[in-house]
């Protein structure tokens, strides 16, 4: 892929966190990201998600209100050059597809909901690019819904973890009157060590340096204890400080009667919940004092797109490592690589599609066998199984189901509801991209170089296809009997596969 962004150029990211929508804008400045502007609005989200967890019409609308804000500072920046990324809140409501329907209308871009591990992967890359060090360190981020816990060297991440446990549903469940109570601090500390035990041992086992926290709470509690001279001489956050602050919240008694410097109302309501979260971190860890980092999702996010710019683009390190994981035969994926790429280019510009597509067909053509892995049998559909519900590095819940959706029809016959599925995912692009892949695997069935066959694809209408075959041996027989039954199973789709062979 090119090298789509030039220094000085523009760049942005907007985090649709649980309790923050947040908007960065920046630019490329010697392959470092300088944040030029930014936004920040109190949404939060979570607060909208009902008993039943489905967002409320009012949470939608402040969403998208927020959303439609952001797009007017966003005159400047590509698409191209734009993610919109979403986190614990639209992973669990029931209607996520409701909210990211209506915000895609208004968005330059649509939003990628992201899984836990992989928002943990984006924030740490944040915190390292913002705050350099050659420390072993735990990177702690407590959002609206789930707090994410990452220990990583430099800029690799070495563990990654998300736990649903966030200031936005801990003020639901503990705070939901306001008032602030020993009662209620007890509860929301012993629910959020239960859920940090979970990882604890592993952790601990790890190890690390030092620890630093990002994002909002960790961001308030730092505020607050360096306006009561409670932090320590390196002005990092201590536990001693943050007891004392618990202290403090419980003799005010209600979220209404704090009354901290600097600390605004919407940060006030999910206050208490925030530092029980924190005192089960840092007592269950036993992190003594823990610093502050200003870079988070949104900055990691921005270094993740930069590194796809420059072709370092980790999603491609993750198809690397899942053909390593499940014994992929990689001489066999790279020829159907090959044959899927070179029919991609003859009909990209006639079918419309991108480079993104082409990247899509790529990845999906080195993955297309790691079903085997689980069984001969059906291994398409382990395929898409393995694929759709892995933690991908670099890869967003609709880049998963794309693919897999993919993969799941990459192979046998083609039924009508597969057609009408694949299209509601991604439209007639998606169509086409596993029309293609299905070719590819086909011509190299036999698993052995095709360097006596040369194809050509040209697209009369978007659904007749015409695939001219020159090529001799005992091959090309095999290869036209198989694309004949695959001419078929094309009908069922509304396509009509062509054949012309040159012998």
């Amino acid at each position: 892929m090119p090298n789509l962004l030039a220094n000085n150029e523009l760049m942005a990211a907007i985090d649709l966190g649980s309790n923050s929508f947040h908007l960065a804008i920046a630019r490329l400045d010697h392959h470092e990201v300088r944040k030029l502007a930014s936004m920040s609005e109190k949404v939060q989200l979570a607060a909208g998600l009902d008993e039943n967890n489905y967002l409320t019409e009012e949470a939608i609308e402040r969403g998208v209100a927020c959303l439609a804000r952001f797009v007017g500072r966003l005159d400047t920046v590509s698409p191209e050059r734009l993610r919109v990324v979403a986190t614990n809140t639209l992973r669990q409501a029931k209607n996520a597809n409701v909210f990211i329907e209506r915000a895609n209308a208004v968005l330059p871009k649509p939003i990628e909901v992201i899984a836990g591990r992989e928002e943990a992967r984006l924030i740490y890359l944040g915190v390292s690019h913002t705050n350099a060090s050659t420390d072993k360190r735990l990177v702690v981020d407590i959002g609206g819904g789930s707090t994410e816990f990452i220990i990583g060297k430099g800029f690799e991440p070495i563990l990654t973890e998300s736990l649903q446990m966030g200031c936005v549903s801990f003020r639901k469940r503990f705070f939901a009157n306001g008032e602030i109570t020993e009662k209620a601090f007890e509860q929301a500390i012993a629910a959020a060590r239960k859920e940090i035990m979970v990882i604890s041992r592993t952790y601990q086992k790890t190890g690390w340096d030092s620890a630093t926290g990002s994002s909002g709470t960790i961001k308030a509690v730092k505020q607050i204890l360096q306006g009561l001279g409670m932090t320590d001489e390196h002005e990092q956050i201590t536990f001693k400080g943050v007891k004392h602050l618990q202290k403090q919240l419980l003799k005010m008694g209600h979220i209404d009667k704090i009354n901290f410097a600097d600390v605004k109302d919407t940060r006030k309501a999910v206050l208490p919940a925030g530092v029980a979260v924190l005192l089960a971190i840092m007592s269950v860890l036993g992190i003594d004092t823990i610093a502050y980092s200003d870079g988070a999702l949104r900055e990691g996010v921005m270094y993740d797109m930069l590194g796809r710019f420059a072709s370092e683009d980790v999603r491609d390190r993750s198809v690397q490592a899942l053909l390593t994981r499940y014994s992929v035969d990689v001489k066999q994926a790279r020829r159907v690589v090959k044959t899927a790429q070179n029919l991609f280019e003859q009909v990209q510009r006639t079918l419309s599609l991108t480079e993104e597509d082409g990247d899509i067909l790529r990845r999906g053509a080195y993955l297309h066998e790691i079903g085997l892995a689980v069984s001969h049998s059906g291994y398409h559909r382990h395929s898409a199984y393995l694929v759709q519900y892995s933690d991908i590095d670099g890869f967003s819940q609709i880049d998963k189901n794309r693919l897999a959706h993919m993969l799941q029809y990459h192979r046998r016959k083609l039924k009508t509801e597969g057609y009408d599925t694949i299209k509601s995912i991604a439209g007639n692009d998606l169509v086409y991209l596993t029309l293609i892949l299905r070719l590819a695997v086909l011509i190299n069935r036999n698993r052995s170089k095709q360097e006596n066959l040369t194809l050509t694809l040209n697209i009369a209408g978007d659904k007749k296809w015409q695939l001219g075959i020159i090529g001799n041996g005992d091959n090309i027989d095999l290869v036209l009997s198989d694309l004949d039954e695959e001419s078929q199973f094309w009908q069922k789709w509304g396509f009509v596969l062509q054949i012309n062979p040159v012998k």
